[in-house]
């Protein structure tokens, strides 16, 4: 089921994780699909937490500079990339090399990190810009891809 994540604006770790576990209840058959901070919330997330899949959409693992992005708490602690890999059965990236706000270089050093533990199926566009557009069908396809796959 779909429910808005609470405190869009500041989307701090301490209050989006604890959602995504005891409110979505995600667990290992949740494909958690995240763009921008619900990528590295994702991300954080699989640290701790076995999901099915995970789809990261304009992901990044800097605070880029921003001090909202700072004071999240995402980027406090190493990343724990070998985790991520094994507490998820695949993960898929989508990147847009003209990302206004994250940028292509960002969004490939994440999908270098996973394929040091994993194989990533990294799906990258020219003219996405920050996939803010209100269709994505290539998402919507690699869901289903995934789901009838696994049955």
């Amino acid at each position: 089921f779909l429910r808005d994540m609470p405190d869009p604006l500041y989307a701090k770790r301490s209050v989006w994780l604890p959602f995504m576990e005891n409110t979505l209840l995600c667990d290992d058959a949740t494909i958690v699909v995240g763009h921008s901070s619900g990528a590295v919330a994702a991300l954080r997330y699989a640290e701790t937490h076995r999901v099915r899949g995970i789809i990261l959409v304009s992901a990044y693992l800097s605070d880029l500079g921003d001090d909202l992005e700072a004071a999240s708490g995402y980027f406090d602690g190493p990343w724990k990339w070998e985790s991520i890999c094994s507490n998820a059965e695949w993960i898929m990236q989508f990147a847009s090399r003209d990302d206004h706000l994250v940028p292509f270089s960002e969004q490939m050093k994440v999908a270098e990190e996973l394929k040091r533990f994993a194989e990533v199926d990294v799906r990258l566009f020219d003219d996405r810009n920050h996939f803010m557009q209100f269709q994505f069908p290539e998402l919507v396809n690699a869901i289903r891809q995934r789901v009838k796959v696994a049955k």
